[in-house]
């Protein structure tokens, strides 16, 4: 039996521009990593 967990994040202003750094930085590597 396989079991699932949903989390759900409410981040401070702050802290989502952080989240939305990283996360561009972290697509940009992906794709260059594809090609």
């Amino acid at each position: 039996m396989l079991k699932a967990y949903k989390y759900r994040i409410y981040p401070t202003s702050e802290q989502a521009i952080l989240l939305a750094k990283s996360f561009g930085c972290v697509r940009w590597f992906y794709n260059y990593a594809l090609n």
